[in-house]
């Protein structure tokens, strides 16, 4: 009966994972219309909460969604039915990029790729601007916002994101009050408690072990997947606020130069699906074995394991939690730091390193108002980019 169910959840979440552009917040769009409105799958309050909670855990939201909802559908099967189906697509064009990259030249001067990387600073600008508008509807969360940036910035690592979420949460729990939102439905997932115990354990039993069996081995696969498990454990708000873990990880040991990390990373708005696969390109690309299509692998399923951790421990619990008004109010301060992370991430490294001359901010600001007021394709938008900036250079 899973198997069954579960090959339809693949499916589905295959067509949603090549047809779904947008980013994290477009992917909620494409999955409360295929699962709500049409399949019915789930009610709206039911899967308001699921995004939710998987806005407040760290990885990447929409792929969390997605999990969850394979998860309801088809149990575990489910589950990786949903995160391979809608994965898969972005994941295999990133590592056929970095194959084809690598045949071009010298990344870090190609107009082309640099408009990439200029499209990347708008598509930027348009999550905070969306996210900041619904998540920050008041000065106090607006003031949390930005003094959640202003302490990234001012430390540029995961202990400064780990607080700036923690801070988050304790002002929305002590000082956002609203009237509780009324909880109908239950959200019902078919895991066994011991299981979901053990996934709880294992999560930061393998933050913890894995730096150390890196550092005492020097064998470089244990060294990939501590870091991007890591940098998947530790981020909030999604494969944007991401990039400063990942450039922490990849560039300054010589694995990728800087140019090729932001010319990969504005080659991934151009896919559909989850913005995470850009850690299968990081795999692909860089210069130390396993590289190639295994070394793709194993950064992707790296930086995603944490996310499985955290959704097989939480799910079960999640229904009981959901209904408590403190939850509520620390998940209003959750999202409000999050715009912040997201706000320090546009300026360092996306701005910084892709920003430079008149010509690439007049070519961030038409791409920015392409994507916020046109409402055009984040894809045409990239290829509008790509093609201004070689227009540029050959002036």
């Amino acid at each position: 009966m899973n198997t069954a169910r579960a090959a339809t959840v693949l499916g589905i979440f295959l067509r949603l994972g090549c047809t779904s552009f947008g980013g994290p917040i477009a992917h909620l769009g494409f999955f409360r219309g295929e699962f709500v409105a049409k399949r019915r799958w789930l009610g709206e309050t039911e899967f308001a909460d699921i995004v939710a909670l998987c806005q407040s855990l760290p990885g990447p939201a929409s792929s969390q969604v997605a999990a969850s909802i394979g998860l309801m559908a088809a149990g575990l099967p489910g589950l990786f039915a949903a995160w391979l189906g809608f994965t898969l697509p972005s994941a295999a064009a990133l590592i056929l990029f970095a194959y084809g990259a690598g045949r071009i030249g010298s990344l870090a001067t190609s107009p082309w790729l640099h408009g990439l990387k200029i499209v990347a600073v708008a598509v930027v600008a348009q999550a905070l601007w969306g996210m900041a508008r619904s998540l920050c509807p008041d000065r106090l969360r607006v003031t949390i916002a930005i003094a959640m940036a202003v302490l990234t910035l001012a430390v540029p690592s995961a202990p400064g994101q780990i607080a700036a979420i923690a801070l988050g949460a304790l002002i929305g729990w002590r000082w956002i009050r609203e009237p509780p939102k009324p909880v109908v439905g239950t959200l019902s997932f078919s895991l066994p408690r011991p299981l979901a115990l053990a996934a709880l354990i294992a999560f930061p039993a393998l933050l913890a072990v894995l730096p150390l069996a890196a550092g005492a081995s020097g064998n470089h696969v244990v060294v990939l997947v501590s870091r991007f498990y890591r940098a998947g454990a530790l981020v909030f708000g999604g494969g944007h606020v991401v990039l400063p873990l990942l450039q922490q990880a990849v560039v300054p040991p010589g694995w990728i130069g800087n140019g090729s990390f932001l010319a990969g990373y504005g080659a991934a708005q151009a896919v559909p699906g989850p913005l995470f696969t850009f850690a299968a390109y990081l795999g692909a690309a860089m210069g130390p074995r396993p590289n190639g299509w295994l070394g793709g692998l194993i950064c992707l399923a790296s930086i995603y394991l944490p996310s499985f951790l955290l959704l097989i421990g939480v799910l079960p619990y999640w229904d009981g939690l959901r209904r408590a008004t403190e939850v509520q109010s620390a998940l209003r301060g959750v999202n409000a730091a999050v715009v912040g992370l997201l706000l320090a991430a546009l300026y360092n490294p996306v701005w910084t390193s892709a920003i430079g001359t008149r010509g690439d901010f007049a070519i961030v600001v038409a791409a920015f108002f392409l994507l916020v007021f046109w409402r055009a394709p984040p894809w045409l938008v990239v290829l509008l980019g790509a093609a201004a900036a070689e227009f540029i250079a050959s002036m």
